[in-house]
């Protein structure tokens, strides 16, 4: 093993053997090099006042060179915050600016110690890291019957992990924290560790927590550790801050800070839906520990896996993503999209809630995020989506044999009622054997 991936071994060990015992083979063998490349270019950016000939990019006349049919698009921008290449572990304002909005939305991490977040090519990257860093073949993952399908493929296909489903909602229309707690304390017959990803608002129901079921999620976390069970809990907050009813309204990540020695709480966010800029690729991944030297460790892992992958996330959209953050005009623009969105969810409930499309379907509940779905009664979700496609050029997502998922987010709000009720016509149709 590399003298450098065995140090950080040791320092992980020794700060905390549970979060040793959590990492994959990938993970206890990851670095990232202190000599080498980049190392040696940090080294000359800061000594190298005559000629810096370390790095792959190329310079003019003092600046990152470039073409100006694409400067001129960009011309409130300097050319070293786009053209050059961003730190492995992304700009460091940035980093910053993005660790002081987690603190501003999430009162509870108030006095908790986590790192600064690292950032990352948007979420979905996030989550790969996560599952090389800690995940492995027969490694449980516990996620939701209703769930975002890229799991599978990010912890199941590529780490070869087994995905551990409990049902979403118990039999009260609730969130199902008992269900959570078994599937969690199923483990200490397994390999003894649980990677469990709380997705909220959840990906494609749209339903957020309860304070009260949060606390029953964090007791439950708390109930499998102190039963031996190392839990890697990983909150995917890809749809943070679009929360429209009494749910909860910040991250489990802060109440999970400091727990338990067995959890290692492990924070995925980003702009990405949150600044509505999905086309940027910007997340970030925040881990939670009273060590700082665990942290570092974690961070330094974390960096070699960044650097092996895309060695380092897109320049130009980091300096977007701050300018934004830094903007004094920043919180009154997202309220003003917020009431957009929580006006299109609303919307939503009131036809649902109206009678008019009784015996069509039920729905699960929802009170945040871009999505809900729909349960369709006596016919295929499958047959249905095809109907609205063909026949009305409407475009939603089948899941399964009676889950209909619809994304309020893109439709607006005057329009939405045109869509339930083009829905509520090719569920009839196909009851009716016209599809």
């Amino acid at each position: 093993m590399n003298p450098q991936a065995r140090q950080l071994n040791e320092t992980i060990e020794r700060e905390n053997a549970h979060v040793y015992a959590m990492l994959s083979d990938l993970g206890r063998a990851i670095y990232f090099p202190k000599v080498g490349i980049l190392s040696q270019s940090a080294e000359a950016r800061a000594k190298a006042n005559r000629f810096n000939a370390t790095i792959g990019i190329a310079l003019e006349k003092g600046v990152p060179m470039h073409l100006d049919v694409i400067q001129r698009t960009l011309s409130e921008y300097e050319p070293k915050d786009l053209y050059d290449y961003a730190p492995p572990a992304g700009k460091p304002d940035l980093r910053k600016a993005w660790r002081e909005k987690m603190l501003k939305d999430n009162p509870s991490l108030a006095g908790k110690s986590f790192g600064l977040p690292i950032a990352t090519n948007a979420l979905t990257h996030g989550l790969s890291i996560v599952a090389d860093l800690f995940a492995g073949p027969g490694d449980a993952v516990i996620i939701p019957d209703k769930n975002w399908e890229n799991y599978e493929l990010t912890f199941g296909i590529r780490r070869g992990a087994e995905i551990v489903n409990y049902p979403l909602y118990d039999e009260r229309n609730k969130f199902n924290s008992a269900g959570l707690r078994d599937a969690l304390l199923s483990c200490r017959n397994r390999s003894g560790k649980a990677i469990v990803i709380l997705n909220f608002p959840n990906n494609p129901t749209g339903y957020t927590p309860t304070r009260e079921e949060g606390d029953e999620i964090v007791a439950a976390i708390r109930d499998a550790a102190e039963a031996g069970v190392n839990v890697v809990a990983v909150t995917d907050d890809a749809y943070f801050a679009l929360f429209f009813e009494d749910s909860l309204h910040e991250s489990l990540f802060g109440k999970l800070a400091g727990l338990h020695p067995r959890v290692l709480p492990v924070k995925v966010d980003g702009a990405t839906k949150e600044e509505y800029v999905w086309g940027f690729r910007v997340g970030f991944i925040t881990f939670a520990s009273e060590s700082e030297a665990l942290l570092d460790a974690l961070e330094q892992k974390t960096l070699g896996i960044i650097r092996a992958t895309i060695s380092s996330g897109p320049h130009p959209s980091q300096t977007f993503v701050l300018r934004a953050l830094q903007s004094p005009e920043f919180d009154t623009q997202k309220l003003e999209k917020y009431n957009i969105m929580k006006g299109r969810a609303n919307r939503v409930k009131e036809l649902l809630d109206s009678g008019r499309y009784a015996g069509a379907w039920d729905y699960y509940p929802f009170n945040s995020g871009y999505f809900m779905c729909l349960k369709l009664n006596g016919v295929s979700a499958e047959q249905v989506r095809k109907r609205l496609l063909d026949a009305y050029g409407v475009g939603t997502i089948a899941l399964g044999e009676t889950d209909l998922r619809v994304a309020f987010s893109c439709i607006e709000e005057e329009h939405i009622e045109e869509l339930f009720d083009t829905i509520h016509r090719a569920v009839l149709d196909v009851k009716e054997g016209r599809a």
